[in-house]
């Protein structure tokens, strides 16, 4: 065991050194940041590895700053006083966890309302926070850019709704293009005189509107915002959906307007405890279906996927260095825990070109997640032996990642499984394989357990591989090379987990070389 970490061995071709231990990215370890909403005011602490960071601590409050302003053009008063209690517990928290200064936004509420300046200056006041009133556009442009933070690259259209207003913004190969705002927040017309045909004028126009400024493209559009996620749950509870992750599900246009229906036919107490829901969010989830079913006839998305990152992820982002923003969020939360929790660190590096001649007509999406893999398989060490495969399943499929879409999850989390167990029969997980075919799971069973076998190779020297793999899959010949420092660690349980590694493969020959 050399015990060292990536960092002090060079790089890693293709996939870049980890910069989670770089000074840029170190500053942005543990950060603050507060968003001042019109239905709730919410912190976030983020920390760990900055590109793909863990939730520290997060609380939010469900103050309806915005209720009642279309009638009084004024913040709600009991909101207020919600609020101003919230943001007083928020800096004496960021205090004893010894933050730097919280980053602060307020929306459509504050920027709107007559009082909205006045309780700016009460807050900075009593609380000492200073907030930043951002427009429409800018806060179109925070949350496509929380978007990035899981999806670098991405094209499409972000659709961000909140309790006063909805905000889109184009992205084009991980660039933000134009942005639009909308008074299309369901505080806004849900009480409107007239009822269902009131409103739906209403949202058609104001989706017009939106839909005469932007583009059409038929791409896919991220849906960002509470009352979103909601309606993914249900979409989820609908379907009878295995794995209850709201980032990164996909929806098909068919898909979410069955799921309309059924919120318009459900009992919303029944649906709000089958969900798991607040009372607060599911108030409004039938307004924002509304809203969503008009957006979908506008723009003809191809696909719609939900991000749970959004506006204070972008001011994560927004604090980023475009070195870090080009990351791979998957492999620097990898790396991180690796460094944090293996019992040899690095390691996954030389497993990973361990494995690699058994995906040698993998693609690169595929190589990613069998590199993800290597760097996690020593992680859940700690775990009890009994429980250790499943501990792994399970991280692996509900872990805050980004990067990652289900499929993929449940590929990992499958892999890693097999890491430490040859069956994935009789878990409590059998529901989420069906998310993958049969092929795909068999190829999750052969890196889980050529990862099991990989393991037992472990050599003193860093700099040297004492055993390599070679797979002939026409001949459905597997080889194991062994240098004479390593033949000692080929043992009878090493021999066992060959055999099985060959099983999973269905190779017809194995044959194990020793090299002079």
């Amino acid at each position: 065991m050399d015990g060292q970490t990536d960092s002090a061995r060079g790089d890693w071709g293709p996939f870049g050194r980890p910069l989670f231990e770089d000074p840029q990215a170190r500053r942005l370890s543990r950060v603050g940041v507060v968003d001042i909403g019109s239905n709730s005011v919410r912190l976030v602490v983020f920390d760990g590895a900055a590109r793909s960071p863990a939730y520290f601590y997060n609380e939010k409050i469900m103050c309806a700053l915005g209720a009642g302003m279309p009638e009084t053009g004024r913040l709600n008063p009991e909101g207020k006083a919600r609020a101003l209690s919230a943001l007083a517990r928020f800096q004496t928290l960021a205090r004893g966890m010894e933050l730097p200064p919280l980053t602060a936004v307020a929306t459509a509420a504050m920027r709107e309302a007559e009082d909205g300046p006045a309780f700016r200056a009460e807050i900075e006041e009593k609380t000492g926070l200073r907030i930043w009133v951002i427009d429409g556009e800018e806060e179109a442009r925070l949350s496509a850019q929380g978007v990035l933070l899981g999806w670098p690259g991405a094209d499409g259209l972000v659709c961000d709704i909140g309790g006063s207003s909805m905000e889109l913004a184009q992205v084009k190969g991980g660039q933000i293009g134009r942005r639009v705002t909308s008074a299309l927040g369901p505080l806004r017309f849900k009480d409107l005189d007239g009822g269902a045909k009131a409103r739906e004028k209403y949202i058609r126009k104001a989706v017009k509107a939106l839909s005469d400024k932007l583009e059409t493209t038929g791409d896919r559009l991220f849906l960002v915002g509470g009352s979103w996620r909601a309606l993914a749950r249900i979409d989820m509870e609908r379907q009878g959906y295995p794995l209850h992750v709201l980032h990164e599900y996909r929806m098909s246009v068919d898909s979410v307007l069955e799921t309309v229906k059924f919120i318009e036919k459900s009992d919303p107490e029944e649906l709000r405890a089958k969900c798991s829901l607040s009372s607060a969010r599911m108030s409004l989830v039938p307004y924002a279906s509304e809203v969503l079913r008009e957006v979908l006839s506008a723009f003809k998305p191809s696909e719609i996927a939900i991000s749970s990152y959004g506006i204070r992820e972008g001011l994560l982002y927004e604090q980023m260095p475009q070195q870090l923003r080009d990351r791979d969020p998957l492999i620097e939360a990898c790396r991180f825990a690796e460094a944090k929790d293996a019992r040899l660190p690095g390691f996954g590096k030389k497993l990973y070109r361990f494995v690699l001649p058994l995906f040698e007509d993998a693609g690169e999406a595929r190589l990613r997640i069998v590199k993800a893999a290597c760097l996690l398989h020593d992680v859940s060490w700690r775990a009890h032996p009994d429980y250790r495969a499943e501990t792994c399943f399970d991280n692996a499929t509900r872990a805050n990642l980004g990067g990652l879409d289900h499929s993929e999850r449940v590929f990992l989390g499958l892999a890693l499984l097999h890491r430490y167990k040859n069956k994935r029969e009789g878990t409590r997980f059998e529901d989420f394989y069906g998310l993958l075919d049969p092929a795909e799971q068999q190829k999750a069973e052969v890196l889980g357990k050529a990862m099991r076998f990989g393991s037992m190779l472990w050599m003193s020297d860093a700099s040297q591989d004492g055993a390599s793999l070679a797979w002939d899959g026409e001949a459905r010949k597997l080889t194991l090379s062994l240098t004479d420092a390593a033949s000692p660690l080929f043992g009878e349980v090493a021999d066992a987990r060959l055999k099985s590694l060959a099983a999973a493969l269905d190779a017809a020959e194995v044959q194990v070389v020793l090299e002079n």
